[in-house]
Parts: structure tokens; sequence; C-alpha cells
């Protein structure tokens, strides 16, 4: 494995840093930390608009971004620690978030701290969540990615998004706030952040052989023409989305699905599919094939035979899917 060093403090350059290591970097396996100033990252499958608190956001000067893999919004800060690992791996390693988020669990654990993944993709200590993991997969390369609160500005977080009701009640809780924490809130000895992301680069190298890699010039100018292209435009972040007559949300095991249908003459014309939930496959194929059908059972089942729908939605039927759109 591969580390690298990074000083990027925004966001855009560490995701189009990720992008290269995905889809140039081949050869072998990498991980990297980086610290972003005050922004909120959302999933790729997110509306962004929806998750955000607009106003808090303009007003203080935090920046939003889209990330590649799925998942939920997140609020970073000079008090988040993040860190990637970008891996070869086969569809077998997709939402294996126990492979990934294992290294971190055990730095913690070697720190006295209680740690364990809960849920699909969230590290707690004790009862509160201090990480959240998403991933992306393609072309035999995963890319998995998380968070570590470890002096976060916790008042920022809840102030910057907005949380469903049904994600609150689906986990049994009364408010972000009451479900988060910071790690540096469980430690006997306070450590700076750059201090502890020594200490879990450290505790990496315990477990396996990892050497020093030096970004050349043709990966810095692929990574400055994907933030310019991609990564810190409108229609990557925000995106614009049309007027719906439909929309379909609910809570599944995987995650929240929302689903907006544009419906004229009983026939789908437009579709968008929105959640926190992570995909095998681009979510554009699952909404391209719905488009042209008819808006009753019998022709939504068409698909059955063509779409595997645990692509993109873990041990959901196709029948209930069929379901939950009407």
């Amino acid at each position: 494995m591969k580390y690298i060093e990074t000083k990027w403090d925004i966001p855009y350059y560490n995701f189009a840093l990720e992008d290269y290591l995905l889809n140039e970097a081949k050869e072998d396996d990498y991980v990297f930390f980086y610290i972003h100033k005050p922004s909120i990252i959302v999933g790729k499958y997110q509306n962004t608009i929806e998750e955000i608190n607009k106003d808090f956001i303009e007003e203080n000067d935090i920046s939003v971004a889209r990330r590649l893999s799925g998942g939920g919004a997140v609020y970073h800060d000079h008090g988040n620690l993040n860190f990637s690992f970008v891996h070869k791996a086969d569809k077998r390693d997709v939402n294996n978030f126990k492979k990934f988020t294992k290294p971190v669990i055990d730095a913690l654990i070697e720190l006295g701290l209680d740690a364990h993944l809960s849920g699909r993709n969230d590290i707690l200590i004790d009862d509160k969540k201090i990480s959240g993991n998403a991933q992306y997969y393609t072309n035999g390369r995963l890319l998995h990615h998380g968070t570590l609160l470890y002096d976060s500005q916790m008042s920022n977080l809840v102030k910057s998004l907005k949380v469903r009701d049904l994600k609150i009640k689906s986990k049994g809780i009364k408010s972000v706030k009451s479900r988060v924490a910071n790690i540096s809130d469980f430690l006997n000895n306070q450590l700076p952040i750059e201090d502890f992301k020594e200490y879990l680069l450290k505790s990496f190298y315990q477990s396996r052989d990892i050497e020093k890699y030096e970004l050349d010039d043709k990966a810095m100018n692929y990574i400055d023409k994907k933030v310019k292209e991609k990564y810190s435009t409108w229609e990557w972040n925000f995106g614009k989305s049309p007027d719906f007559e439909i929309q379909k949300i609910h809570k599944f095991p995987f995650g929240i699905l929302d689903t907006r249908l544009d419906v004229r003459d009983g026939v789908i014309s437009h579709c968008k599919i929105y959640g926190d939930y992570f995909s095998k496959k681009d979510i554009v194929h699952l909404e391209n094939s719905l488009i042209g059908l008819k808006y009753d059972k019998s022709e939504l089942s068409i698909n059955k035979d063509i779409i595997k729908i645990n692509d993109y939605f873990d041990n959901l039927k196709f029948n209930d899917y069929i379901n939950y759109l009407l």
C-alpha cells in the first residue's frame, strides 16, 4: 500500500485525487488523509438543495461539494479528520464496511476506546457516532472513505444540515446532536488533530507494508483539470432538478429511497432517484429504464428480467420495489 500526503483543505481537490487513483493510478492500493475547511459533503445520489441549510451555509462561507460515493450528507471542518482507501477489488468487497473500517477501529481500540461498527456504515464509541463511511466501485477499483469526528464544531454540524424526520425516527433518536460525538471527548490525554492523524498512520503501518508516494506532474494536471471541469462546478455539486409530479419516499434497511417521477398521459417522462443508499451500478441506468413506461404495475414489471435490482439496492425484492413506486 502507498501513502499520499496531501495539504488541500478544499474538498474538490481531494475528490479529484480519489478520481485519479481510481481511474489512472491502477497499479497499487493507496491511503491518504485530509482535513477540510468548513464544508458540507453530499452523497452522489442526494438532492443537494434538500440536504443543506442554504441560508446558514451562505452566511458562514461553508463550501458544498458532492463526492463520488453514495450515502448521506456530512459536515467537515478543521476538527474532522477524513481518510480514503483506494484498492484493487471485486464486487464482493462492495458494501463490505467491516473490512475497510477494521484498521481504523483497531487503532481506536488501542487508545482504550470502545469503538465498533454499527448499522450499515457507522463507527460508534459507546453509543455515539464518531464516523460515517461510504464506498464507490468502478472497473475493479474500490474507493472507501470515511469521516472521523475528532474535535468538530457540533453546533455548526447541526445548523448546516437538514436531516429528515424519517431518518431520525428510524434510528430511534431525538436529534442529530444527541447521536454524534467527538473522539476527543473520550480521550484522557488530548492530542492535536495532526498528532491523531500521525497516530493512525503509524497504526496502519503496523498491520501492513506502506510506502510514501509522491504525486507527479501528470497526476497534478489531471487533478487540476477535474477540479475545474467537474468537482468545483455547480452542475456537479447542485445540478438542476426538474419539477416532478410524484414523489415516493421510504426508509428501507439499505437507506432512504426518494424517487421523483414526472408522469404525462400515464407515461413516465422523467425520473430521478435520490437517497443516502449505496449502489453498485450507476443509478442513471435504473432511472432510464423507467422512462417511457406506463405508470402501472404490469408495465413497470416488464423490467423484472432485465434489471437486477440488487445492483442498485441491497436485499430489495423487485416486487417490493414496484409496490414502493406505486
